[in-house]
């Protein structure tokens, strides 16, 4: 029977492969509160299947696959994965994952910014060593203004409002810089607080528009605004997100756009989110406007970073398990 045993056990180990897993909280500097995240280290041998499957079974809103980098210099390729479906961009993840490869020491302690390579090309993070903790600010592509929304009223009861909650002189409107959201401006945070997530409103509406997640944010002071994310009819498959950082980017432009918040050189945003869901997380933007332009030429997206757990995964086939220590 021993012998037997040793064999099994033999087998399993000859046949299993297996990554370490760090797993963090993002847009917080408080354990159990931010966005948090899985990212799957030297993960070059696992397949697409594979990589979906994980993250189905961390089921966070994203889990990272970290690869080596095609262009050299840079720091890594990451890719992202929802439960449901690989996103090109997301921010969460790209500041997240850029922590955890300093924490690693794959990128130089001494490091003032390096690149990842995402779905939607290179992403630059900047690295703050100026406070007490470390603050990961990452570069967004040029933000686009897509279609207006007109149906506003429809809008509002699909999130089991009024129209009377929306900001009157803000359109509801998509925009993006990678992934396209659905922005909704309501007139104060106790509206954001009352909005509900249902897929099958949402769709009903967005199903001409290509299903778009929605993000709803309301002005809560100067240069301060207070977000949500619902995604349960989109791709994501995301009911509620603690934390966008891809959204956060074009929400701080649309805010200077609709007059929300004052344009000038250079605007300074903190918008907070998933506090309703009881994962309260601050992310910062930064905005940086030339002379009469209509669209920023630098969106960053920052944050902090806490470590929770490391883990092994074990992977053999489609099977997929964890161990954490």
């Amino acid at each position: 029977m021993g012998y037997e045993l040793t064999a099994v056990y033999g087998y399993w180990m000859a046949n299993h492969r297996r990554y370490r897993l760090r797993w963090v909280d993002v847009f917080t500097e408080r354990p159990l509160l931010g966005n948090p995240l899985a990212v799957v280290l030297e993960a070059d041998g696992l397949s697409d299947i594979e990589m979906q499957a994980i993250a189905r079974e961390t089921n966070l809103s994203e889990t990272t696959f970290v690869l080596p980098p095609q262009t050299r210099g840079h720091a890594a390729k990451v890719r992202i994965f929802t439960p449901h479906v690989e996103l090109p961009f997301a921010g969460h993840p790209t500041v997240g994952t850029g922590w955890v490869l300093i924490d690693e020491g794959l990128v130089g302690s001494d490091a003032a910014a390096f690149t990842l390579e995402e779905g939607v090309g290179p992403i630059s993070v900047r690295i703050d060593r100026s406070g007490t903790s470390l603050v990961l600010w990452m570069s967004h592509p040029p933000v686009k203004f897509g279609e207006l929304i007109e149906e506003r009223e429809e809008m509002a009861a699909a999130l089991g409002l009024t129209a009377a909650d929306l900001q009157p002189n803000v359109p509801v409107q998509v925009a993006s810089t990678g992934v396209p959201f659905v922005y909704v401006a309501l007139k104060d945070a106790a509206s954001v607080d009352r909005a509900v997530s249902r897929g099958d409103a949402l769709t009903f509406v967005l199903g001409p528009h290509g299903l778009p997640p929605v993000f709803l944010f309301a002005v809560v002071a100067p240069n301060r605004l207070y977000s949500r994310m619902f995604g349960p009819h989109s791709t994501t498959g995301i009911a509620e997100d603690p934390a966008t950082g891809s959204a956060s980017g074009p929400l701080g432009a649309m805010a200077v756009r609709y007059g929300l918040v004052p344009r000038a050189s250079q605007v300074a945003i903190i918008s907070e989110q998933g506090t309703k869901m009881g994962r309260q997380s601050v992310i910062h933007i930064a905005l940086e406007y030339a002379t009469g332009a209509e669209l920023p030429s630098r969106i960053e997206v920052g944050g902090s970073v806490i470590p929770v757990m490391t883990a092994e995964l074990s992977v053999s086939g489609s099977a997929v398990s964890g161990r954490a220590r």
